[in-house]
């Protein structure tokens, strides 16, 4: 009987410490204001959490850019000020460079090959992010992304005489304006809005989902119809973050924020869509340059970037392999 009572008493000691246990609360910043469909999924998904595990995990958010852009949200999570992010594809780039491959300027054609791709190298792209010390939990579709601008803009020539907003510390954006003649103007995404508004900037990037959410179309008239770089992004967690959360506790959290952003991603292509519409709607006039000179942006662009695949800007290896990938895609094969 011995070890019988043995066992109870421990089980007797152990209980206790699990009911007092401090409950663990995730800080995660966004640059999503309330009321966007992330940020319900976000908050839905904090509830699920907080049920299931009766209390002992929570999720607190700071939207609406209150801590940064993701330059900033890293640096806080790196010093504990904060758990984790909804992060850009640029902002992965800074937790690993390989990450940011989909993002590459005139990497897809379409949708078809987005599609394609992503089953292939979805997997990859989240074992970089845990390479690089955080959990992502599926990769958010957010769309093309193209140039709005306050006046029209279908050739280099008036692209040149255009004050184009690239990234702050994104230098492949920076490298491909560059590469088409223009002096790009280096803001945080955060400043952005009052950039266009001020007349700082008069022209950005951005899917028709974002430059609605954070009201950047209001201050453009024109979009040209050429999609320039696929974005998406995802919600991340530092590893050191979950160190204190149970495996049965981390388990629920991988369950129900895996669903929550696959659904994100599931909704993101009719978001575009009806964003586009609604631009439309809004008088934005939709510009499509003539073809040959589409395809001027594409070679010169897609040969800048390509300088930057020996720095450790961009993988090499995985980029020709995406590029391998798409071409055969596009052969046929």
């Amino acid at each position: 009987m011995k070890p019988l009572f043995a066992s109870l008493a421990a089980l007797c000691f152990w209980l206790p410490l699990q009911a007092n246990a401090e409950p663990v609360t995730l800080k995660i910043a966004t640059i999503s204001p309330d009321g966007t469909s992330w940020m319900r999924a976000f908050r839905e998904a904090a509830k699920q959490v907080s049920d299931e595990t009766q209390g002992r995990v929570k999720l607190r958010y700071y939207p609406g850019g209150v801590m940064g852009d993701d330059k900033s949200m890293l640096r806080k999570i790196r010093i504990g000020q904060l758990h984790g992010g909804a992060l850009s594809s640029s902002g992965l780039a800074a937790i690993n460079p390989d990450t940011q491959i989909y993002a590459l300027p005139f990497i897809f054609r379409d949708y078809q090959e987005v599609d394609r791709a992503r089953k292939e190298f979805d997997p990859i792209i989240l074992g970089k992010i845990k390479e690089g010390g955080f959990i992502s939990y599926g990769l958010i579709e957010g769309g093309f992304a193209y140039m709005m601008s306050k006046r029209k803009l279908t050739t280099l020539d008036e692209a040149r005489g255009h004050k184009i907003w690239s990234p702050e510390g994104d230098r492949i954006s920076r490298t491909a304006l560059e590469a088409l003649g223009v002096a790009p103007v280096p803001l945080p995404i955060t400043d952005v809005l009052t950039g266009i508004q001020t007349g700082l900037i008069d022209t950005l990037s951005a899917p028709p989902t974002v430059a609605i959410a954070l009201q950047w179309h209001t201050g453009v008239k024109h979009l040209t119809d050429m999609p320039l770089l696929y974005i998406y992004g995802t919600l991340a967690i530092s590893e050191k973050a979950l160190d204190g959360i149970s495996p049965e506790d981390q388990a629920i959290l991988q369950r129900v924020l895996t669903k929550t952003l696959a659904d994100l991603d599931t909704a993101g292509r009719a978001d575009d869509k009806s964003a586009t519409e609604a631009l439309h709607k809004q008088g934005i006039q939709f510009d499509a340059p003539d073809p040959k000179e589409a395809e001027l942006w594409r070679q010169k662009v897609t040969a800048a970037v390509d300088g930057l695949r020996g720095d450790g800007e961009i993988s090499p290896e995985l980029t020709q392999k995406l590029r391998a990938y798409l071409d055969k895609l596009r052969s046929g094969n």
